[in-house]
């Protein structure tokens, strides 16, 4: 059955109701009822985000709509609501929503122009509303009336598209209902965020909802705890995460695993500073590109360090909510007040409209000299880079680090450590020339999927992430830019992998490669990336004397294929719900005694697995075998060896894996060797083989 289609003309691309009309030359594909078809489902999602809402203000009737987005995995709606809304209350909206569902009310859609549309959510009252409709682009605001246009029992402002009707939807479930801030800003309204699913099919939803389930199990920031791999405490700050000595073992592991790789391939390895000058990051335009995800910039005069409280508190007057009239006239008494100390701002009227007020604070800050957290690592490798003199003959330059970067996330977006306020990324930047740069990207795009695979995650799509012409956020010429998205394409094209082209999803410097990771549970995430740079080349003015012995501009690639160390952990951990494989196990050998008798024997096992070099834990207690065995596989410890009289008398150990497996006596050495094959190949278990 179809339920939308998506329309192609002149490059763009875009999903529309099948009532709507088909623009001029135009390409046209029906959306059909499939839980297979990712669009097909958002459409779904979107217009059960719709039911839920008109549910959930059927049985409260005090509830203010906010807004009600599709998800990859679902929908959520933004609800203002004075009463608490409470799992106990999900049977009651989801037989709300079953009702609306069987009237199979069709979902109709109109459009005002946009005085006529703005004066209709005036008259409505609600704040929401009117500041979505303000955002808005176009001459006109779109509404959608779930049910008969003449009889409106459901109307919400909207884009769309949504299903021909309510029918449609077949299987949804109301899944948790959490806290968040209007705009993600903590200082601002207070909501409710309710999440549902839908799909076609009910045998889908119990495909999906079985693997919440599953993913519950995998939490890291459940199993974090559970297996003490790291923690984040409030007096060090939200979104700070601490490494424990079992998780920085792992994270240590992945970073000699990589750069072992990163070695073979003659890179060398740096290390900069958690914090530059502004004008390193004005020159990159990481600043004000990152501005509103940076932490605020630390000015060093009293004078930067006024307008800049000034500006912040502009910032959110302009953005509305909370702050209010109040604020707006707090503004004007802070500008005035740096005036009568510093003398007059230049260009900067205390009495001017918020919007421009606001950019003539942000103007006189340009000139103001401070320091700022490092947002990205690549203006410190370029520095590093310019410290001297470069020749062509010195070229391919590949600089790798374990560098930290910090971003200030909105306290309602973070999430354990899949995202964070700081964070380590294996960051490389590499400078060649143009001849050079089809070979070095090929080198880098199979460097990502080795590191991939060997961690099995070898469900991966690549995506080539190009830019949106008709937007505004990219830096650099037209030219760089067609260069630049030229050798990616043939970077991706000459890796064999297949791929796919996704405009507007670049870095605002440059095209990209993307590895899209799906997980054992069917997650998608996005992980290593590979970037081609003509822009920050020419920002700083970098050089390198050619065989003519003239100047020329070297190209840069950015590339990282864990992405962030903190989210990579993150994705194994549960990837491999805190059973890792031998070689990046916090403790990969367990020893235990039957009694006292073999201690000694058990401390000369130990000795001998730490010689050569495994991570070993030793239980001496007095308890039983079974409790001590229970609690190493609770652990998640790869192996379990059980050394009783015999096994001293006999130079042997009894072996067991973390799966209840008994594998048998074996010759110490026989372990020891197998185990060292295991760790070498980054394999599968070798041991139970060898048991068996």
């Amino acid at each position: 059955m179809a339920i939308a289609g998506r329309v192609e003309r002149n490059g763009d691309s875009e999903i529309v109701d099948l009532r709507r009309p088909l623009p001029d030359g135009c390409a046209l594909t029906i959306l059909t009822a499939s839980d297979d078809n990712p669009d097909s489902l958002s459409v779904l999602r979107h217009s059960a985000a719709h039911v839920m809402a008109e549910a959930i203000c059927k049985l409260f009737p005090q509830t203010q709509l906010v807004y009600g987005p599709p998800l990859e995995d679902g929908f959520y709606y933004d609800i203002d609501l004075d009463q608490s809304i409470t799992p106990d209350d999900f049977p009651r909206i989801e037989a709300e929503m079953s009702h609306i569902i069987r009237e199979d009310r069709p979902f109709n859609h109109y459009e005002l122009p946009r005085e006529e549309g703005m004066a209709k959510l005036r008259d409505e009252g609600s704040r929401y509303k009117i500041e979505n409709a303000e955002r808005a682009q176009g001459d006109t605001l779109g509404f959608y009336v779930t049910g008969d246009p003449e009889n409106r029992a459901f109307e919400d402002l909207c884009r769309g598209p949504h299903l021909p009707r309510t029918g449609l939807i077949k299987a949804f479930k109301v899944r948790q209902v959490s806290r968040s801030f209007y705009r993600g800003d903590v200082n601002d309204q207070p909501l409710q965020r309710i999440y549902g699913t839908a799909f076609f099919k009910k045998s889908s939803l119990k495909v999906y909802l079985e693997r919440i389930e599953e993913a519950k199990r995998r939490d890291h920031r459940v199993l974090g705890k559970e297996l003490d791999l790291f923690t984040i405490s409030e007096h060090v700050g939200s979104g700070l995460v601490l490494w424990t000595p079992k998780g920085t073992v792992i994270r240590t592991e992945l970073q000699n695993f990589l750069t072992d790789e990163m070695v073979k391939l003659g890179y060398d390895m740096v290390a900069t500073p958690n914090i530059g000058q502004l004008d390193l990051y004005r020159t990159s335009g990481h600043y004000p590109y990152y501005e509103e995800s940076q932490f605020p910039a630390m000015f060093e005069t009293d004078r930067g360090k006024a307008i800049q409280s000034v500006l912040q508190l502009a910032r959110r007057v302009r953005a509305g909510g909370a702050v209010g009239e109040k604020g707006r006239s707090a503004v004007a008494t802070m500008v005035g007040a740096i005036q009568e100390v510093w003398g007059a701002i230049e260009g900067v009227r205390a009495d001017a409209p918020i919007e421009q007020l606001t950019e003539q604070l942000y103007k006189a800050l340009e000139d103001e000299a401070g320091f700022l957290l490092k947002p990205m690592n690549c203006p410190h490798h370029i520095k590093i880079y310019s410290s001297r003199p470069r020749s062509y003959r010195d070229l391919p330059v590949r600089l790798g680090e374990y560098g930290n970067v910090y971003r200030f996330e909105q306290s309602g977006e973070l999430a354990g450590m899949t995202r964070v306020r700081g964070f380590t990324q294996d960051d490389a930047h590499l400078f060649c020339t143009l001849d050079q740069l089809s070979d070095e990207l090929t080198a880098t795009v199979d460097l990502t999927r080795r590191v991939l695979e060997a961690l099995e995650l070898t469900d991966y799509r690549v995506r080539v992430s190009m830019r949106d012409a008709s937007s505004d956020k990219y830096v650099g010429s037209d030219e760089n830019w067609d260069r630049a998205e030229e050798a990616i394409l043939a970077a991706a094209e000459k890796s064999g992998v297949e791929y796919s082209v996704e405009k507007g999803e670049a870095a605002f410097y440059g095209p990209k490669i993307d590895f899209v990771v799906r997980d054992c549970l069917g997650r998608s995430w996005q992980l290593g990336t590979v970037q081609v740079d003509y822009n920050l080349p020419e920002r700083f003015d970098l050089t390198y004397i050619g065989p003519d012995n003239a100047p020329h501009m070297p190209v840069m690639i950015h590339r990282t294929p864990f992405g962030s160390l903190e989210r990579f952990v993150a994705i194994l951990i549960e990837h491999f719900a805190g059973a890792f494989p031998l070689w990046l196990s916090p403790v990969q050998v367990g020893i235990v005694t039957i009694s006292e008798k073999s201690e000694a024997y058990a401390r000369s096992v130990r000795e001998a697995l730490i010689g050569e070099g495994f991570r070993v834990e030793l239980d001496l207690g007095s308890e039983k075998i079974g409790p001590k065995k229970h609690r190493l596989r609770a652990a998640k410890v790869n192996y379990i060896l059980v050394v009783g009289e015999k096994e001293a008398a006999d130079g042997t150990v009894n072996v067991n894996d973390r799966d209840g497996r008994v594998l048998g006596n074996m010759a110490l050495q026989t372990f020891v060797s197998t185990c060292r094959d295991e760790v070498k190949s980054k394999g599968r278990s070798r041991v139970a083989a060898q048991g068996g």
